[in-house]
């Protein structure tokens, strides 16, 4: 490595401080996450026929795989685009596998470790800045976005105010942004919850992004105003705090949890498949191991279940719940778990198609989700965003995506927002 050589440092002092911190101590064997994900690819499969999704559900049931999209192998059919992340002992035997049994497919990535690198190369040093200078367009930690919110709260009492739900299994607090003008005792509100799937840091982006935009318009535009004015927005910038921060810390596609399973060595519950609706049905696994393992037993996880408590008392007041994923962009509502028509369907699907300017509007099969247990609950408005992109970065969407995603996104927000205030339920 070449390091500024001269004596009295003129040439290191014309260089970023950022970037020369990087060049004097970072070493050159250094490598995020142990370079655990070296040699490891994604690559997407459509199946072309049912023989051939047979077929990749036999194998990745044999194989140690990741599967990216869909979120279970018994939703890989007949023309499933199908995207898995394969580690490199594992990429020596599919491959091979896949080319023999005529099956096409596609790298997307070829060195996953390569990738990570290339987008987090400079994360250390975003570091403790203060709100004015905070920037929304990088993915930050969950201590930057928890003093995030508490300088909010500080800085903006009379709009935002922050409290806790409740702890995370590991004891970490459940933080909530309450929004709005308190302008009367009682209002009706918008509930708005990111990051329940670790690994999906877009989530935790647009959360912020949202807040900032809210904050940042409330007096120069109409329709925040009146949002803001009417309404409450209790809003969660990252629900599976406990996975989040292991996604930053030790496995970059962390989904799950953190809980500990007494009979499996395996941690961590789907906590979207965790409500107590249909719970464990189609597109849930009873397996502890299982990206998509639906727990012990409805509302097992802390966070669900303080979540649910919260939700459950203030059901007469809350009249929406957006939960925000990635990655798919499109936009999912009631029934997820069938294929059937909801009462107020003509309101909802009204609202949804004022919202997806920029989004594909599609129905996923899947059980115990919070979308689901939200309606049935009594919220009559309840999406779930599935954001960017489809595939080409999979959950390791560009930090100079942020913008446009959560700009797209935050139109379709408000265009539902502005729905529910002319009281179609």
């Amino acid at each position: 490595m070449n390091l500024p050589v001269t004596p009295t440092g003129r040439r290191a002092a014309l260089l970023p401080l950022c970037l020369l911190f990087l060049k004097t101590w970072v070493p050159v064997h250094s490598y995020l996450y142990n370079n655990r994900y070296a040699g490891d690819k994604v690559i997407r499969l459509v199946p072309e026929s049912e023989r051939e999704a047979q077929a990749l559900n036999a194998i990745f049931h044999q194989l140690t795989v990741d599967l990216w999209q869909p979120s279970s192998i018994f939703h890989i059919s007949e023309g499933t685009v199908t995207d898995v992340h394969v580690p490199g002992n594992s990429s020596q035997i599919l491959l091979p596998y896949l080319q023999q049994a005529n099956i096409k497919y596609t790298i997307i990535i070829s060195d996953l470790q390569k990738a990570i690198e290339k987008q987090s190369g400079l994360q250390s040093c975003r570091n403790r800045r203060s709100v004015p200078g905070y920037n929304y367009e990088v993915y930050h930690s969950l201590e930057e976005i928890q003093s995030w919110m508490y300088r909010l709260n500080k800085t903006h009492s009379d709009l935002v105010h922050m409290f806790s739900v409740g702890k995370s299994y590991e004891g970490r607090p459940l933080f909530v942004l309450k929004l709005g003008k308190r302008s009367r005792p009682y209002k009706r509100a918008v509930w708005i919850d990111c990051g329940i799937h670790a690994r999906e840091w877009i989530g935790p982006a647009f959360c912020q992004w949202f807040v900032k935009e809210a904050l940042q318009t409330y007096r120069t535009d109409p329709a925040m105003r009146r949002m803001l004015n009417q309404l409450y927005f209790y809003i969660m910038p990252v629900f599976n705090v406990d996975g989040y921060h292991f996604s930053w810390t030790n496995d970059r596609f962390w989904r799950k949890t953190r809980s500990k399973n007494s009979q499996f060595r395996c941690h961590g519950v789907d906590a979207n498949r965790n409500w107590k609706v249909k719970w464990c049905d189609e597109g849930a696994s009873f397996h502890p191991c299982d990206d998509t393992y639906c727990g012990p037993f409805p509302e097992s996880e802390p966070e669900v279940k303080a979540v649910a408590h919260f939700l459950r008392k203030r059901r007469k007041q809350i009249k929406a719940y957006l939960s925000f994923h990635a990655y798919a962009q499109m936009l999912l509502y009631p029934y997820s778990y069938k294929y059937a028509t909801i009462p107020n369907f003509s309101c909802v699907e009204s609202a949804a198609y004022n919202a997806v300017n920029a989004l594909q509007s599609a129905y996923d099969v899947s059980s115990g989700s919070s979308m689901d247990w939200a309606y049935k609950n009594g919220i009559p408005y309840a999406f779930a965003f599935e954001l960017r992109d489809t595939g080409h970065f999979g959950f390791l969407l560009p930090e100079t995506l942020i913008k446009p995603t959560c700009t797209e996104t935050m139109l379709a927000v408000k265009n539902i927002t502005m729905h529910l205030l002319k009281k179609c339920h």
